[in-house]
């Protein structure tokens, strides 16, 4: 089995994405999660550039990592500058990184044209400072920057800044892909010729680095392996600038799955989802769903015919088993939904719903007509769950509205100001109460906890963490009917909940109902078991 080294570049490369920014603490927490999954590299920033990364450096020389080694990254010397007079190799070296990545031009347009240098002092620059740190016994990795548009421009003179970074001692050349507009076909080629060009040198490994401008980041990191080049970089979920990096989350199970690569053991790989969604939390970045291998909707089955198969055989519709990536087989409900969807999905939610095809036929029903009015259970699994119940006779109600008012007020001195007054029943017993929030929504909240509070406590450790207002037809305006989507959870679950009608508070109201009666029927089950279910 061929060993491929797994180099991330989220704390550098990633950070140069739109609106992803990390705290050196961030920095710090993220190093520590891709230590524990296997990665061998973490390239921590760039110490010459910028505090922060230099204060990251700081924070890692007090941690000690298992696996995976730091690296500093930054550029060779500037044009007619000796070694030790550059400032950003000062930094490199102050870092106390045991490992150093520099990046050199590969690319005659940009020595040229955008340097105003020459080919000569460029390739002075490459070989002189490998040299310079490899003297601070340092590792040092070499990034070709732009090597495979400088190879289609010039392939001679590029395949001289590589000889340049091997003159000065390094023994790992990164080739990159760096404005991401190169083809696979491309990407073997050319790597092959440069795993060919060195196959006398003892010691060289290849590496890739691959930008996702065309969409081709992580298939030009795949094919570039396939090649020979046993090194690839990437980001998790493929952050970075313009279109992003190779995603490290598709990559590492392609290698470790598909072309049984040693890069990651199954106890790591299984780690995989966590730390993809670890990283969107840090970065404030919402989960991609459709992220392949560790997305929500990854392993996700609607249409009915597929759901069929998957229960008789997963192989039938899933490449791999989910739980590989740490990931988890889900089955949709919807109105192209069959019976079994719904025989999977109540099993799922853990409601008995029996073997009689009438009541199959009429769960069915009712989500197609639900969904026609406006519904969508895909995202508001607890609500399905409360109308299986109810078709079933299952389903417990733990207080009824009698009635509420919300006022909203608004003066030119003061934010809008919002009031609710809520009538419930529970049992024989009526509760009035009234509360404040910053909104009608946030107020109805307040009161209907308020209310319940005394009779349930266990609420209080239930929290609305996202709230989501959708218009399903803006034909009408502002008699349109809405989606409200909201998303609650306890110290053990989240759960989803909907509400839809042509008034925003009533649809609020719906959605806001049914995760309190979700939450309620989580705690009754776990306290008396799943009785009759």
């Amino acid at each position: 089995m061929e060993k491929t080294i797994l180099y991330d570049t989220t704390l550098r490369d990633g950070m140069q994405g739109e609106n992803i920014f990390f705290s050196p603490e961030d920095k710090l927490k993220i190093a520590r999660r891709l230590d524990d999954a296997g990665i061998h590299y973490i390239e921590g920033g760039w110490p010459g550039s910028n505090p922060g990364a230099q204060h990251f450096f700081e924070l890692a020389r007090q941690e000690s990592f298992t696996h995976a080694r730091i690296a500093a990254f930054g550029s060779t010397r500037r044009p007619g500058h000796t070694c030790d007079q550059d400032a950003n190799l000062d930094a490199l070296i102050r870092s106390q990184a045991p490992v150093i990545t520099i990046f050199g031009k590969s690319w005659d347009l940009h020595v040229m044209e955008i340097m105003n240098n020459t080919r000569e002092e460029n390739l002075a620059m490459i070989s002189q400072s490998v040299d310079y740190l490899l003297k601070h016994d340092r590792e040092v990795i070499y990034d070709a920057e732009h090597f495979f548009d400088g190879y289609k421009s010039d392939a001679d003179f590029t395949m001289q800044t590589l000889e340049a970074a091997v003159e000065g001692g390094t023994r790992t050349l990164v080739l990159c892909d760096t404005n991401g507009g190169s083809m696979p076909c491309e990407i073997e080629t050319i790597t092959r010729e440069v795993k060919e060009h060195f196959k006398e040198t003892q010691g060289i490994c290849i590496g890739i680095h691959t930008h996702n401008d065309c969409a081709m980041a992580v298939a030009n990191a795949v094919t570039a392996v396939h090649a020979g080049a046993s090194m690839v970089q990437g980001t998790i979920n493929g952050y970075g600038e313009r279109c992003g990096n190779a995603d490290l989350t598709a990559i590492i199970p392609i290698l470790a799955l598909k072309m049984n690569r040693d890069c990651m053991d199954k106890k790591n790989l299984a780690k995989l989802q966590n730390l993809s969604r670890f990283v969107s939390e840090t970065a404030n970045m919402p989960p991609v769903s459709t992220r392949p291998f560790v997305g929500k909707s990854a392993f996700a089955h609607k249409g009915g015919v597929h759901v069929s198969a998957v229960m008789k055989n997963s192989r039938a519709y899933e490449h791999i088993r989910p739980e590989l990536v740490g990931n988890v087989r889900r089955v949709l409900v919807s109105e192209q939904s069959g019976k079994s969807n719904i025989q999977y999905k109540a099993r799922e939610l853990g409601v008995n719903i029996g073997d009689d095809d009438i009541t199959h036929r009429q769960i069915v029903a009712t989500i197609k007509e639900l969904e026609d009015d406006g519904f969508e259970f895909d995202a508001a699994e607890g609500s399905l769950k409360l109308i299986m119940e109810k078709i079933t006779e299952q389903y417990k109600s733990y207080f009824d509205l009698e009635s509420f008012r919300v006022v909203v007020e608004k003066d030119k001195e003061k934010p809008c100001y919002s009031h609710a007054m809520i009538k419930i029943r529970v049992g024989d017993e009526t509760e009035i109460t009234s509360a404040e929030g910053d909104g009608p929504v946030s107020a109805l909240d307040n009161a209907l906890r308020k209310a319940l509070s005394t009779i349930y406590p266990q609420i209080e450790d239930m929290r609305l963490v996202d709230f989501k207002v959708r218009v399903i037809d803006g034909s009408d305006g502002t008699d349109a009917k809405v989606r409200v989507l909201i998303e609650s959870r306890d110290i053990q679950n989240i759960f989803s909940t909907i509400g839809v009608s042509e008034d925003i508070i009533e649809a609020s109201w719906q959605a806001l109902v049914d995760s309190f009666q979700y939450k309620l029927s989580l705690d009754d089950r776990a306290t008396n078991g799943n009785k009759g279910n």
